[in-house]
């Protein structure tokens, strides 16, 4: 199956990211995002971040045009850098907030994926919650197999590892960091 055909089945995509594998499926998707929490055993009410080709698909989930977090982060972008953006009406991924945690990734593959899946996905790690994030597809496979989830692994070989994507958010105009990650804020 081709990756868009995956989610259009209910299932959800293992894919390389700058430091590890992460899970994507369409974040306007709840099927897809309860299949996400059952799979990670992750906590309920705690939003997913998501990753986009380019502004328009960030935009086309709903992000306010005119925020500041957003004007911050545009000419930061493509980076591991995920910023909290104000939406107009929360998503199933963003767990009932009016913002989601959202970045352009520094990944080519990855931002040529979304590219031709034609919107953003959500981009957790591939783990189970609590756990490392995993970086060999092979682990991958074999934790995703275990499971009752349709998937498809897009398999490009071990990620770098290392630390997640850095986390910020515009409070009064000032930029505070909620997570230290691989790219400095500058």
């Amino acid at each position: 199956m081709t990756p868009a055909e995956t989610l259009a089945a209910g299932g959800l995509l293992a894919f390389p990211t700058e430091s590890s594998y992460g899970l994507g499926v369409d974040p306007r998707d709840p099927r897809g995002v309860e299949a996400i929490f059952r799979l990670k055993s992750r906590e309920r009410g705690k939003a997913l971040p998501v990753v986009a080709a380019d502004l328009a698909q960030l935009l086309a989930l709903g992000v306010d045009p005119a925020a500041e977090a957003l004007a911050w982060a545009k000419p930061r972008w493509p980076a591991a850098l995920t910023v909290v953006l104000p939406m107009a009406a929360p998503l199933p991924a963003s767990a009932g907030a009016p913002a989601i945690a959202a970045r352009i990734p520094a990944h080519a593959g990855l931002r040529a994926l979304l590219a031709e899946l034609g919107h953003a996905l959500t981009a957790t790690s591939a783990n189970p919650s609590g756990e490392p994030p995993l970086t060999d597809p092979q682990e991958v496979r074999s934790w995703l197999a275990a499971s009752n989830e349709k998937y498809l692994l897009l398999d490009d070989g071990p990620t770098a590892g290392g630390l997640p994507s850095t986390l910020v958010e515009l409070r009064d105009g000032e930029v505070v960091i909620l997570r230290k990650g691989r790219d400095e804020v500058r």
